[in-house]
């Protein structure tokens, strides 16, 4: 078994065909078609289900795949490790929750590409579970998570430190508890790392029966919250300005559950690669006047 089979057998894994594989590869489909074969015949077992939409992984190639990944992963870190000549050049592929890439990251950004423009930077924005995903199946160089996260394979460390209130419309009935049984609260789909937090925060408030409203989106988010719509919880920073309106009112939580933490997650072991340790120096000035650190 070579490596350059698992880099094949990874690509039709991950793409679910061969033209799509071969596309990957610079080759044609024939080449993947044989390397497959060749390699299923070497294992003694079949690798894939082949059907008129593609190919789909038997269970002995899910047990494969994993091997294949960090293969792939391996190649492409050898080769980055090999041409970084010490000057940013490249891809960066970040990954990032939307609050913290409206509020802490698009300045970042924006002074790390006009000072390295030799850098590719790809922001993705998406759920903790998603981000997590990503980084460790390497598809995401580094991603900015809501915390905590414990995983072997992963590297964590603090960034920014958030405080979570609630937020209702200033023209709801200010009188009422916030939090009741019958509350409407206003949340992002499953996966959201707040909405598991604000989860959280019913329960310890003993709320059993609540309806739930899911948006998108923090803008939907935040208009149907100045509507009367519902609760709220989000981050004190992304709803300032909506209290600055005069459209919500913000109610402090306290306690624990009302302090989160924003991490910066790269695989153990990922090579330090000289885009990402310069985009950190770029980070670090502005985690440092959250009262956190980063380091390199």
């Amino acid at each position: 078994m070579e490596l350059s089979d698992l880099r094949t057998f990874e690509a039709v894994a991950r793409l679910g065909g061969m033209n799509r594989a071969a596309a990957e590869l610079n080759t044609v489909q024939s080449n993947v078609t044989s390397r497959i074969r060749a390699l299923e015949r070497e294992l003694g077992t079949e690798l894939f289900r082949r059907h008129s939409r593609g190919v789909e992984l038997t269970r002995a190639g899910a047990r494969l795949l994993p091997f294949a990944s960090k293969a792939a992963w391996v190649l492409a870190e050898a080769r980055r490790a090999v041409l970084d000549d010490g000057f940013p050049s490249g891809r960066l592929d970040l990954g990032s929750l939307e609050t913290t890439a409206a509020l802490r990251l698009s300045p970042v950004i924006a002074a790390f590409t006009a000072a390295h423009p030799a850098v590719a930077v790809n922001l993705r924005v998406g759920s903790n579970e998603v981000l997590i995903g990503q980084v460790l199946e390497h598809s995401l160089d580094a991603a900015f998570v809501c915390g905590p996260v414990d995983h072997p394979e992963l590297e964590a460390e603090v960034v920014f430190e958030e405080e979570l209130v609630l937020a209702r419309s200033a023209y709801a009935d200010l009188d009422a508890p916030a939090l009741a049984d019958g509350a409407r609260i206003i949340v992002k789909s499953p996966g959201c790392a707040y909405r598991d937090r604000f989860e959280a925060v019913l329960g310890a408030a003993g709320v059993r029966e609540h309806a739930v409203l899911e948006f998108g989106t923090l803008d939907a988010i935040i208009g149907c919250v100045k509507a009367g719509l519902g609760v709220t919880m989000l981050p004190r920073s992304v709803l300032v300005a909506a209290e600055a309106a005069g459209d919500v009112v913000l109610e402090p939580l306290g306690g624990e559950l009302a302090a989160v933490e924003t991490l910066l997650v790269r695989r153990r072991g990922a090579t330090g690669f000289s885009a990402l340790r310069e985009f950190l120096s770029y980070l670090r000035p502005v985690a440092d006047g959250d009262g956190c650190g980063i380091a390199a």
